[in-house]
């Protein structure tokens, strides 16, 4: 099937008087490239269907598709208050930890007053488009010469107007993280009004000493929100949902901004299915991180930095200097390969899934790269 993405208006173009002006600097939010015959490591999604009890929890749920879902969510908001070791009322779900971010811009950031949304960059891609639907202003602060999360530069864009500050840990798409010691200073220095998202989409993956975890960073922080998801560890994301965490005062704020009767029964079930089997879960991740270790091995000779995510992060300044060219013109021939992978201005991203995968993706660089 052939990726269509969303385009700009056309130059001198009448705008629409029926849409908001502003939504015309909106930048389409862009999907990892598909392609039904190529190997798709495009989106940091696992090769593996759900865990077979998820898959069957989800199909019996499916039978009863005509009744809407528990708009709640309790069961699956008492298991993971369980799981994190909080009480119910700090946990809320989500369609993604995607709109969890955006309902916690909607509850920091008023449209009629400035407010300001920090973030690193790149990052997410998302973060900025937040921002923008509710009127805020985003504030990317550039990457360390190490594609890390740089925290100093994080305190140095606070201004009157910061309302929330998102990190991203491990950092999409580096896959880079910051130590605990350094989140705490940096915390200590963030003003109690502002609130941080702590997005940790991708810590199931994390095998380093030292790194802040938001299960244990709430109770020190009352300004902190952690952001997860079952989209990429669990293999949920075509049902999406996420969860979000923190003091109760936040998240009953961002339960009155959400949709209702948003996370569908399906979903939930799945969820509570992918919670309960943890031991399951850890031999899939197991298994990639074997072979992100392979895929940055492989990759050595070009520069590829550690990540503690499933995905592997090759800078433009590295291709360039090995003589391939910009970050889409090596993900084209890769294409031609039948790879998909992410290309950014600043680099690529190449998921990390299973063995098979790596064996044709290690194939397809071969060539591409020849």
């Amino acid at each position: 099937m052939a990726h269509v993405r969303a385009r700009g208006r056309a130059a001198g173009a009448k705008v629409n008087p029926m849409i908001r002006p502003d939504l015309e600097q909106l930048p389409p939010y862009v999907p990892g490239a598909r392609n039904d015959t190529a190997l798709k490591l495009s989106s940091n999604e696992v090769s593996q269907p759900p865990l077979p009890a998820a898959a069957e929890a989800m199909a019996k749920l499916a039978a009863g598709a005509n009744r809407y879902p528990d708009m709640f969510a309790v069961g699956i908001r008492e298991d993971l208050a369980a799981h994190l070791g909080v009480d119910f009322d700090q946990v809320a779900v989500g369609t993604g930890s995607s709109a969890l971010c955006q309902q916690l811009v909607q509850v920091t950031c008023l449209a009629n007053e400035p407010a300001e949304v920090v973030f690193p960059w790149r990052s997410f891609e998302a973060y900025p488009i937040f921002a923008r639907v509710v009127g805020a202003t985003p504030v990317p602060v550039p990457l360390t010469a190490e594609h890390g999360v740089d925290l100093d530069g994080l305190l140095a864009a606070i201004t009157p107007a910061t309302k929330l500050i998102f990190v991203c840990n491990p950092n999409n798409p580096t896959g880079s993280t910051i130590t605990a010691e350094a989140f705490d200073a940096f915390m200590a220095q963030v003003p109690a009004h502002v609130v941080v998202g702590l997005d940790e989409a991708y810590i199931e993956y994390f095998q380093g000493e030292s790194t802040p975890l938001a299960t244990e960073a709430i109770h020190r922080y009352q300004n902190l929100v952690g952001l997860r998801t079952f989209s990429k560890a669990y293999g949920l994301a075509g049902v999406r949902i996420g969860y979000a965490f923190g003091s109760e005062e936040i998240i009953a704020a961002m339960q009155k901004v959400a949709i209702p009767f948003g996370v569908s029964s399906v979903a939930q079930a799945g969820a509570q299915a992918s919670l309960a089997a943890q031991d399951e879960l850890q031999l899939r991740v197991k298994e990639t991180v074997v072979e992100r270790d392979r895929v940055e091995e492989a990759l050595a000779e070009f520069g590829v930095p550690h990540s503690e995510a499933n995905h592997v992060w090759l800078p433009a300044a590295n291709i360039a200097a090995a003589g391939l060219g910009t970050p889409q013109e090596l993900a084209a021939r890769l294409a031609e390969h039948d790879v998909l992978v992410r290309a950014f201005d600043e680099g690529i991203r190449i998921t990390v899934t299973v063995a098979e995968e790596t064996d044709k993706l290690l194939a397809a660089w071969e060539k591409a790269t020849a």
